[in-house]
């Protein structure tokens, strides 16, 4: 979740940042500050209770955390009137430096093709490394072989 401060947006501009976030699959809600401490009790979001003061927007992500923090800081360049107050990833409460951190990590697709590389390439070079000493134990039997035929 990201919290924004909408305030001094038109009905255009929240509307054009929902296009923008529904294309991704991504949620924006606009919800009122009791309610949403309330709902927020006993769940991972509790760390962010004093941030519902305000007009508050929540941007709400479903599966990848980069995606959503991603999609609102580059909806928030193109318009000074969007305030990011922070956000809320994995149960941890993040500023809006860590949410700029975040968003410029690869997705999660991407950091999962990158940890399978990392692991699979030790067992690449040992595969490499015990095929190459079978082959030249190959290359000695062979070079023997030739000697004593001879």
């Amino acid at each position: 979740m990201v919290f924004t401060d909408y305030k001094g947006l038109t009905v255009a501009q929240i509307s054009k940042m929902r296009r923008l976030l529904r294309e991704s699959e991504l949620d924006y809600r606009v919800v009122k500050n009791t309610l949403a401490r309330i709902a927020a009790e006993d769940t991972p979001v509790s760390v962010a209770k004093e941030w519902f003061v305000g007009p508050v927007g929540i941007a709400i992500g479903y599966d990848d955390p980069v995606l959503v923090a991603k999609k609102v800081l580059e909806y928030a360049k193109g318009n000074d009137m969007l305030g990011v107050k922070g956000g809320v990833i994995e149960g941890r409460f993040m500023d809006l430096k860590d949410l700029k951190d975040v968003a410029n990590l690869p997705p999660r697709d991407i950091q999962l093709a990158m940890l399978a590389g990392a692991m699979a390439a030790p067992m690449s070079k040992m595969a490499s490394l015990l095929q190459a000493t079978i082959r030249k134990f190959g290359y000695a039997l062979n070079g023997l072989k030739e000697k004593k035929s001879q």
